[in-house]
């Protein structure tokens, strides 16, 4: 019995009770968890219902507190609770039996639903993040969506779901219509050129996607006072889109190498992929047609005849009309024939849930180093042996799709969503979810400690905004490095007598900490104004903090005998009445105890409100705890056997919840700090 299943019988209870003795159904039974143990450790407010109920039914006035007293009896039968009080009018504290709950717990799994994740049973749920457009490397704002969505994959996997991770590739979109254009018109080379320079970039650990970044930033720049070069990128996205074509083949290249780049630097930070559908294969296998097709026939959306949107097709939408770039949104195919992103989404969100009735073709992409595969959609069928030991998986038919995309997109994806609900009602809104989230910017300290030239007006900012078209922007690989630095200068500090390899492995774990929880711990739709000197301290709010009360958990048990945890489980469970007693004194082991073992109700809720932060934010409470605990008692030279062990599987118990909490925010616990 763990604290998740205990609060589901006690909601049964009281369900059972409020229909047997008061003939009145309750739904979405409210629990609440008190400030302070000492108060309890589940309250119930339901009588204050149930009076409203009766009285609407029957028109009999009763005191909510008579009502509580009559639950409170049913309640304590429960053999893993010990009492329940009536407070105030009629509030239901109550207190779990904490000797039996910790001697039937011991060695209960933290995330017992994890287990059901991998199981075909399971629903499925596509995720789809990151995303970014493969025209260049990825910068700072692309990995705050690449940290939320992945954590949500892996708080999603630990609530029991089947995910599929999906990441789209805008291989056919302006922005690798302009870097074309730049290879094209500005440098003047062709296919064959492109590939002599990515080796050229390869032999001097150069880096193609750092390439475009700086071409990519040039063609703006000559779009501004070029406009002959500018209308060259109409030419180059409809060849790119037609595809078949020298054009084509050669953006096909610079894309499928960025995204090789990318992914390369995404599994720096532990992020990783199933599927990498492709913008292309929507238009080929014509997707976006059927689609359409779907659309027109079920009269949701039109063709206009007059005003600005002449000649385009557009979705009736009413909310937002007041805006012109929200107009623009609703436009799904535009006066010269050509699909708006919002068109293509909508088809490529209908795949995702089953509702098209078509599927792509894959290929192998990549094999991570433990052998896992990434696997890309392709317009033809690839011929795969069936002796060959990669088959591509059933991709696609997810239960529910979330789509990780900055808060500016709100309402391009509502017209998504609409446009999926009208063509397949029965799914269309339950099953579609927007992951918003906002901006990242930097404080003025770490603009200046990655190379900015910041000027007097900008130190006076609280925070500076970045722009990749104009080459203001921090690469991703470019931040991960600065912090691994940092943190190695720390490590050895600290840790002189450790060998190179060991102090860069350390180094990274606490680096990559840093930054996952440092994005983490803001809710979604912060901005957030990342600052080096803030992520990797020691104290406070931080991902290092968490990870070294993991590692000074973890010292307790390297100090302790192999069978000392045994021993202590042993002890607990055959002194059931010392323990409660010593329990009944010691108010803040328990509440450790209680806040360690609501790891599972923690992630269901993080999953239920989509926000990672919540589970940031209890982990750092966890870590906290812990470390007022470590301090409080002296668990190796406690003289009381029965006290030592409590305190034992207390630790035991908080590093398992801690490392598991880590674990599932993308955190790695390293050996030492």
């Amino acid at each position: 019995m763990n604290f998740t299943q205990l609060q589901k019988s006690l909601r049964e209870k009281v369900e059972e009770t409020a229909k047997n003795v008061f003939n009145v159904e309750l739904e979405n039974i409210s629990a609440e968890i008190p400030p302070r143990t000492e108060l309890g450790d589940l309250a119930f407010p339901v009588a204050f219902e149930l009076a409203k109920q009766i009285k609407q039914q029957t028109g009999e006035k009763q005191n909510p507190r008579n009502i509580a007293e009559q639950i409170k009896t049913a309640l304590e039968a429960n053999e893993f609770v010990e009492k329940v009080e009536v407070a105030g009018a009629g509030y239901l504290n109550v207190f779990y039996n904490r000797a039996k709950f910790l001697s039937e717990g011991l060695t209960a799994e933290v995330l017992p639903k994890l287990n059901l994740s991998n199981k075909l049973e399971s629903p499925k749920i596509c995720i789809e993040h990151t995303s970014v457009n493969p025209n260049k490397a990825a910068h700072i704002g692309h990995v705050r969506n690449s940290v939320l969505g992945d954590t949500f994959v892996r708080i999603s996997r630990a609530d029991g779901n089947r995910v599929e991770v999906q990441n789209y590739i805008d291989n056919t979109g302006v922005q690798v219509a302009d870097v074309v254009v730049g290879f094209i018109y500005l440098l003047e080379m062709k296919l064959d050129d492109i590939k002599n320079l990515d080796t050229e970039l390869k032999e001097k650990a150069g880096n193609f996607d750092y390439y475009c970044w700086d071409l990519y930033a040039r063609v703006g720049q000559e779009y501004a006072v070029n406009e002959e070069l500018k209308a060259k990128r109409a030419k180059v996205l409809h060849l790119i889109e037609e595809g078949k074509n020298e054009t084509s083949e050669l953006a096909d290249y610079v894309a499928t190498r960025n995204v090789e780049c990318i992914l390369q630097t995404m599994e720096r930070l532990g992020i990783r992929y199933d599927l990498l559908p492709r913008e292309s294969e929507i238009l080929h296998l014509q997707f976006w047609a059927k689609a359409f097709e779907l659309m027109k026939n079920l009269g949701v959306i039109r063709l206009e005849s007059e005003g600005k949107n002449a000649g385009c097709w557009v979705m009736p939408f009413d909310s937002h009309t007041a805006n012109e770039d929200h107009e623009a949104d609703k436009i799904l195919v535009r006066s010269n024939g050509t699909v708006t992103y919002t068109g293509k989404d909508i088809a490529y969100q209908l795949w995702k849930l089953g509702e098209l009735g078509m599927d792509f073709y894959y290929k192998l992409f990549s094999t991570y180093a433990d052998g896992k595969e990434v696997w890309v959609t392709t317009d033809e069928p690839q011929e795969i042996p069936k002796t060959f030991a990669a088959q591509p998986p059933p991709f696609g038919h997810g239960e529910m799709v979330y789509n990780v995309i900055d808060t500016r997109q709100a309402y391009p994806q509502e017209v998504v969503k609409k446009g999926v609900s009208l063509i397949s009602p029965e799914k269309g809104e339950r099953a579609s979810h927007h992951l918003s989230y906002e901006m990242v910017a930097l404080s003025p300290e770490a603009a200046a400690e990655l190379g900015f030239q910041i000027s007097d007006e900008d130190k006076s900012k609280s925070f500076i905004e970045m722009s990749g078209r104009k080459g203001l922007g921090v690469k991703a690989d470019d931040l991960i490095t600065r912090l691994e630095t940092n943190a190695l200068a720390e490590v050895e500090k600290r840790h002189s007598e450790l060998t190179l390899d060991e102090k860069n492995s350390i180094a990274h774990q606490i680096a990559v900490g840093a930054l996952r929880y440092f994005l983490l711990k803001f809710t979604r739709n912060t901005v957030v104004v990342f600052d080096f000197k803030e992520a990797l301290a020691f104290e406070g709010e931080t991902g290092v903090f968490c990870q070294y009360s993991s590692v000074r958990a973890n010292s307790i048990f390297k100090k302790l005998d192999e069978t000392d945890l045994e021993t202590a489980i042993k002890t607990i469970s055959e002194n059931h009445s010392e323990i409660a007693e010593i329990l009944s004194g010691e108010d803040e082991v328990w509440a450790l105890i209680a806040l360690a073992s609501r790891l599972e109700e923690t992630i269901s809720h993080a999953v239920a409100a989509t926000e990672p932060a919540i589970l940031a934010k209890y982990t750092f409470g966890l870590a906290k705890a812990f470390n007022l605990f470590y301090h409080n008692h002296k668990i190796l030279s406690e003289e009381n056997p029965s006290k030592k062990s409590l305190l034992i599987v207390t630790a035991d118990l908080t590093r398992r919840s801690l490392t598991a909490a880590l674990d599932t925010l993308g955190i790695e616990v390293p050996e030492r700090m």
